[in-house]
């Protein structure tokens, strides 16, 4: 389709235009950042496994009655979605300690916990997203108190899909996170899963290896970034028939 208005430039995707009210199309960038960006690279392909994968997840959620902001997949790096209004939280549901949790509460890496632990951190890369609690919240407006018990559910439904779709194929979901916008159909509001759902926004380890196949290959140093997102499509099998292996990252100081 031909290229609409740019609306936004995020770290990992752009915002055009839709073509139709109430839509945008949503491409997918190569790029990878990490620690709010002061670490990025350029990665061969990253973008056109993130739009299968996110294609691939969103339409399962859809499947069990998740509603999503997904409408169709347009091209190899484009996806048609709903325009919603984004609740500035991301929402973060835990079931390994890991990564920030682990360094804030001294909790080894790798500790399975008792139940999902949900968090909620605050949208604003100034102040480096800090994790907020459901008063600063409820106090702030950000979110009323039927938002983040609707938020909650709808980020347990999507952990209980997401969970047995990657233990299928040998994976642990260890945490991911997701974002969440209103939408309103005549005068209902109703909340829908929005963003993307792919291994830049999961932890993900082998069952058998642990090794990592999330954006921590990238954070850490711990190899081909575009290696690990590409095992973990052809486990699930929305392997793209264009991309047959990984390429080096370009990285920009």
């Amino acid at each position: 389709m031909a290229r609409r208005k740019k609306l936004y430039e995020g770290k990992a995707k752009i915002l055009y235009e839709g073509p139709e009210p109430g839509t945008f199309v949503q491409y997918f960038k190569d790029d990878a950042t990490a620690f709010n960006a002061e670490k990025k690279a350029v990665i061969d392909g990253k973008g056109v496994l993130n739009n299968r994968l996110s294609e691939y997840f969103m339409n399962g959620l859809a499947s069990i009655g998740v509603p999503t902001h997904f409408i169709k997949r347009l091209n190899m790096r484009e996806q048609l979605i709903r325009q919603v209004e984004i609740i500035p939280l991301e929402v973060v549901v835990r079931n390994i300690a890991a990564g920030t949790m682990s360094k804030r509460l001294g909790i080894a890496e790798g500790t399975a916990l008792p139940r999902p632990i949900i968090e909620f951190y605050l949208k604003d890369d100034a102040l480096g997203d800090p994790i907020v609690t459901e008063e600063h919240i409820i106090a702030f407006g950000w979110a009323s108190q039927q938002d983040l018990d609707d938020m909650v559910a709808l980020a347990l439904r999507v952990n209980d899909f997401l969970s047995g779709v990657m233990l299928a194929v040998g994976i642990k979901l260890v945490d991911f996170k997701i974002e969440i916008g209103r939408i309103w159909e005549n005068d209902f509001q109703r909340l829908i899963v929005a963003d993307e759902i792919s291994p830049d926004s999961c932890r993900l380890w082998d069952v058998e290896t642990g090794r990592k196949l999330d954006k921590d290959v990238f954070r850490r140093d711990l190899g081909d970034l575009a290696d690990a997102y590409t095992e973990v499509a052809r486990r699930l099998g929305v392997l793209p028939s264009n991309v047959t292996h990984a390429v080096k990252p370009h990285v920009i100081n």
